[in-house]
């Protein structure tokens, strides 16, 4: 792995250009660097471009990049080896990973899954008064029901992207989709481009099929687009894996010309895209909403990911891929490895939700808004040091802490009865120890109580001994 990436000169003078503040000059670089390194930035195990290509880039002298390596290499951020050149690191090996369960023993501010929408029971009722046509059958339907292909496609037209019903493809939930999609779209080996933070069981999928997982950073004020199309450049990725609409766990939404760069960035690369829209019904502030990211493909390598999950309730276990005909056609024949139908009954019901969209997504809004709103002040008044962006749509907010302890944070909270999300959950090889994501997915008391508890964990968690990066950061 050492040496596989790499970051050049001018574009990782351009990262820590805006983060270098104070002196002496070689001090505040490193700091800047150390912590790229911690947000998942710059990923882990890569090499950094040679000490006099940087001092060119950031117009400084060799000796100012010697220092800030040498104080890098000193506080456990940096390793270097005679003729292959210096890459990076973290202290003490990194921080585990965990798992993001839901919790019902604390108030559980990790998990990222409202109640259900008002109208399922009604919707299901329908569905049940609609088996008596499908009784007769034997209850398969590997590609979807017809009738649910046909709202799904209706619903893209709505959102300005043509979509006949033989594009979409049913499956058990996004995960599902995700998981099938990567399978066939890359082989052990291959890269497949990430962002950091990104969806942690995402993650998981491409591990598990012996991926070679690339990441690309997105900030709490977006996607760096040079970084992005330097990557796909530099990769170049059988397969990226992206959060446009109310990115997980940043909450970032990518705009029009963003998407359109990502996509011809794509094309030229040769890189097939796996967009995940599980929250993009979600907005919560007014305004018009960019187009599905697919609406810039013109050769079929966007393959989008829907839901029901987030817009309707977690308990309809039905996701979709909107893609190609023939692709339609492949992950059909795929799917028989795993199962080989969704569920009739959640299908049904689903079908008649998405004929009442509008008025979900405005119930939906309003509840978000809330909730969010509540989650926002809560924080600003228990926790004035932690530092966020409020988020215009989707499920969380992603804070930052006055300093590198956020798995020290999530153990206590649990001893004060709060599931929170610790940012290492979101990154790989233990980064993103100064973030934590919070849901407000819970109604606005509940979301205040867990800040209160919130508080003292955090008081303390500060309260213990800093870790030997945490001291770089108080």
């Amino acid at each position: 792995m050492v040496g596989e990436r790499r970051i050049n000169g001018h574009l990782l003078a351009r990262l820590v250009g805006s983060a270098i503040e104070g002196r002496p000059y070689y001090l505040a670089l490193g700091r800047a660097v150390s912590g790229l390194v911690l947000d998942g930035r710059v990923p882990t195990f890569t090499r950094l471009p040679a000490e006099r290509d940087l001092a060119a880039a950031l117009g400084v002298s060799r000796n100012t990049v010697t220092a800030a390596y040498s104080w890098l290499r000193e506080n456990g951020f940096l390793d270097s080896r005679q003729g292959a050149g210096s890459w990076t690191v973290l202290p003490d090996g990194g921080a585990g990973s965990g798992v993001l369960m839901p919790r019902t023993d604390s108030i559980d501010l990790g998990v990222a899954a409202p109640a259900a929408v008002d109208g399922i029971q009604s919707a299901a009722r329908l569905a049940v008064d609609q088996l008596a046509a499908h009784v007769g059958g034997i209850g398969y339907s590997p590609r979807g029901l017809p009738e649910l292909r046909h709202a799904i496609a209706r619903r893209y037209v709505e959102r300005g992207l043509p979509t006949a019903p033989e594009q979409i493809f049913v499956t058990g939930g996004a995960m599902h989709a995700v998981a099938l999609l990567m399978d066939l779209l890359t082989e052990p080996g291959d890269s497949l481009l990430v962002e950091s933070p990104t969806y942690p069981n995402a993650l998981d999928a491409a591990r598990r099929l012996e991926a070679r997982v690339r990441t690309v950073g997105v900030t709490p004020s977006g996607w760096d687009m040079d970084h992005v199309l330097d990557a796909f450049l530099r990769i170049k990725p059988a397969l990226a894996y992206l959060i446009p609409d109310f990115q997980n766990p940043t909450g970032v939404l990518m705009d029009d010309d963003e998407r359109a760069a990502v996509v011809a960035g794509a094309r030229r690369a040769g890189t097939a895209l796996i967009v995940d829209e599980g929250v993009a019904e979600l907005a919560i502030d007014s305004g018009d909403l960019p187009a599905p990211l697919a609406a810039h493909d013109s050769d079929g390598r966007v393959f989008t990911v829907g839901s029901a999950a987030k817009t309707f309730w977690g308990g309809l276990r039905i996701g979709w891929v909107r893609t190609t005909p023939p692709m339609v056609e492949r992950l059909s024949a795929a799917r028989h490895r795993l199962d080989l139908s969704s569920s009739l009954l959640d299908q049904l019901t689903v079908t008649h939700l998405l004929a009442d969209t509008l008025r979900i997504r405005a119930e939906r809004s309003r509840q978000l808004r809330r909730n969010r709103d509540a989650l926002v002040t809560a924080l600003r008044e228990q926790l004035p040091d932690w530092e966020f962006t409020r988020p215009s749509g989707g499920l969380v907010l992603w804070a930052g802490l006055p300093r590198a302890a956020a798995s020290a944070l999530g153990e206590a909270a649990a001893r004060h009865g709060v599931h929170l999300a610790p940012g290492p959950l979101f990154g790989t090889d233990g980064t993103l120890e100064r973030r934590v994501r919070l849901s407000y997915a819970q109604p606005p008391e509940v979301l205040a109580e867990g800040v209160d508890r919130l508080a003292r964990a955090w008081a303390e968690a500060r309260s213990r001994p800093d870790r030997p990066r945490a001291g770089l950061y108080g």
